[in-house]
């Protein structure tokens, strides 16, 4: 039997190598931020010394750790089948998969949505590339790759059902910016879906810096006017919060 936290361990150890700041790591300034909302600091091993309500935001794994995104025991080690369920997509929901990289859930939600569609967001080309390689080699037409910037995933007003975001919103270098966007693009009663790994479970065997814990989920999402609607428990180690508009 296949050890669940071998590729996860693997994971660790290939991000602290190929680790790349494509969110990017941000001098001491705050010239592009409102004022007071981020703090530098030296930084920690797997972090970038900038702070957001306490939290120092985590290092990011880029387009070079595509492979670890795509490998074959994702489905059991995270339930991915579950999370699926868990989101309770409507068939004509529009979706929003922020940090989409190369595609995994995307192509999972997209017969989910035949009269919808997903909105596959990242800020890399190199993922943006995979994301329509694959979309032409599937054959899948509700699937639209959109290229976002560190502050502005790049999506229409008004225009999007539920917002997703498996282990990415740790990494984002400005959260309240990128955040603060998104909220602009949920429908009214829109969702965003943050996936992370519980930092409340001292057994999951992730680095501190890319976990969340519940209560600091809900104190970032607040500042957007965002409140927390529910909490899906059954994946093995991930958190599924569930917020609202």
């Amino acid at each position: 039997m296949r050890n669940p936290f071998r590729s996860i361990s693997l994971f660790l150890l290939f991000t602290t190598s190929l680790c790349v700041f494509a969110f990017g790591q941000q001098p001491a300034s705050t010239t592009d931020s409102p004022k007071g909302v981020y703090q530098y600091r030296k930084a920690a091993y797997d972090g970038i010394g900038k702070t957001y309500l306490g939290r120092e935001i985590s290092q990011v794994m880029g387009h070079l750790g595509a492979a670890w995104l795509e490998r074959p025991e994702r489905e059991q080690e995270e339930r991915t089948d579950l999370l699926l369920d868990a989101l309770n997509l409507k068939p004509t929901d529009v979706v929003a998969d922020v940090g989409a990289g190369t595609g995994y859930f995307t192509f999972l939600m997209a017969p989910k949505v035949p009269k919808g569609k997903i909105l596959a967001v990242d800020i890399e080309n190199e993922m943006i590339n995979d994301l329509n390689t694959t979309k032409k080699k599937k054959g899948i037409t509700n699937v639209e790759p959109v290229l976002g910037t560190i502050t502005d995933p790049k999506l229409p007003a008004n225009g999007i059902d539920m917002a997703l975001m498996i282990d990415a919103y740790h990494e984002f270098s400005h959260p309240r910016e990128m955040m603060t966007n998104i909220v602009r693009a949920l429908k009214p009663g829109g969702r965003v879906v943050l996936v992370e790994y519980r930092a409340e479970d001292p057994n999951v065997p992730i680095k501190p810096h890319h976990k969340m814990s519940i209560a600091q989920a809900t104190k970032e999402m607040k500042t957007v006017g965002l409140r927390l609607k529910s909490v899906y428990t059954k994946l093995p180690q991930q958190h599924v919060m569930i917020f609202q508009k």
